[in-house]
């Protein structure tokens, strides 16, 4: 029971890694490389949506993208580490490791 709501936790996420993942397959190749950044906008905003959830990653991602601008100097801007109780499948879902959330709980 706790793994289906830790599950279901995280499934607003997932939602919003399946529309980065369909913009940067479908979307992002008509505009080319033109990112000022490392990792590219929508690479951090994956990476900051698995990592923080769906309104700080949000905020964080909203932020970068007001930074990417033609008089940003740009450079590297890796997404900080989020949750240790969080995994990420080969595709970039997101899900919760159980036996890591409840030793997280007992402490």
């Amino acid at each position: 029971m706790r793994e289906l709501a830790l599950n279901l936790w995280v499934l607003p996420r997932n939602g919003l890694v399946l529309f980065i993942v369909g913009w940067r397959k479908f979307i992002s190749p008509l505009y080319g490389d033109v990112c000022r950044y490392y990792p590219t906008c929508s690479a951090y905003g994956l990476g900051s949506i698995q990592q923080h959830g769906v309104i700080y990653g949000s905020l964080l991602t909203t932020w970068r993208i007001l930074r990417c601008n033609p008089f940003a100097k740009g450079g590297v801007d890796e997404v900080k580490p989020g949750p240790k109780w969080l995994s990420l499948t080969k595709n970039g879902f997101v899900y919760a490791k159980q036996e890591t959330a409840l030793v997280e709980k007992e402490k």
